[in-house]
């Protein structure tokens, strides 16, 4: 009868973890930013999931730990060893199936979400073309289906900026992107490596020098986004940030035609902070690379860069 009250005990101690670490899972969708990309729902499902593992192994472990410590001390005057667990085969099997399980369950999930995003009709999220090889968005909700891919825009980025060209030849230092229609981007850096990270839309891709790198994002909330540089590529990289915007197909192409014959002065805040002399006794003696002179965008114009 002892016995049957003592496994009563574990299937409800079990229960109510389940319970509480899918709780703590869901409760980290609210740790992320806003979802504005097709692709982001699936990498927080992900997210989500990994949580409420976390939480289950991190309370049971807790609560283990407590019942031991609550229930099977020592006395003051007790020195002597407790039972040693050594040899016992059911334990070794336990503790090394278990963890085993649970990773495959993990890396069937991931590739569950992959194979997701694949049919969300965005084909290959990332594809190498090689040799061998947060600012909180105002926005909202659109209802629209994701169409396919309508257009590819030129991503380039250096030190210390970011400049877009889309397909009728205007370059911009600003990404515009159409609401509900997937749109490839090919991603280029002309210097060291960068990366091109948004985190409303989750998913973030390394520009490595002299390799064409696509990736295809479908916007699905219309808003204001900062397209931020994930990798430390010098000293002004954290000023490296350009403004996304998604919008309408109308408004996007509205936008497309006005602003080619507004040309505008890009203000560089790295310029600025590479004039401004140093407010530090430090000297480090290391090399920065100097910002170019501020450049034009909103301009119409035929580049080969790649």
């Amino acid at each position: 009868m002892f016995r049957f009250l003592e496994y009563l005990l574990i299937a409800s101690y079990i229960a109510v973890l389940l319970v509480i670490s899918h709780w703590i899972g869901q409760l980290a969708y609210s740790w992320m930013p806003l979802q504005a990309t097709a692709e982001a729902k699936k990498v927080d499902d992900l997210f989500s999931f990994l949580v409420s593992i976390g939480a289950f192994i991190l309370l049971g472990l807790v609560g283990m730990m407590l019942y031991s410590v609550l229930f099977f001390r020592a006395s003051k005057e007790d020195y002597t060893e407790g039972h040693p667990s050594r040899g016992d085969v059911r334990l070794e099997i336990l503790w090394t199936a278990t963890p085993t399980l649970l990773v495959l369950w993990i890396a069937f999930q991931s590739l569950n979400i992959y194979q997701q995003l694949n049919i969300l009709g965005l084909g290959q999220i990332v594809h190498l073309h090689l040799p061998l090889e947060s600012q909180p968005a105002n926005a909202a909700i659109a209802s629209d289906v994701p169409k396919p891919a309508s257009e590819t825009i030129d991503v380039f980025a250096k030190q210390w900026e970011w400049s877009f060209r889309y397909p009728n030849n205007l370059t911009s230092n600003e990404l515009h992107l159409k609401v509900n229609r997937s749109t490839r981007m090919n991603l280029h850096a002309q210097d060291v490596i960068h990366g091109f990270y948004v985190p409303e839309f989750r998913l973030k891709q390394d520009l490595i020098p002299k390799r064409n790198i696509e990736i295809v994002l479908t916007p699905t909330r219309t808003g204001k986004y900062k397209l931020k540089d994930s990798q430390f590529s010098g000293t002004y990289f954290a000023l490296m940030e350009a403004d996304v915007y998604v919008e309408s197909v109308e408004a996007y192409n509205q936008w497309l035609t006005q602003t080619a014959s507004e040309p505008t002065t890009v203000k560089n805040q790295a310029i600025a902070e590479h004039i401004e002399a140093a407010k530090t006794l430090f000297k480090s003696g290391w090399y920065t690379v100097a910002p170019d002179q501020p450049a034009v965008a909103n301009e119409r114009k035929v580049s080969n860069d790649t």
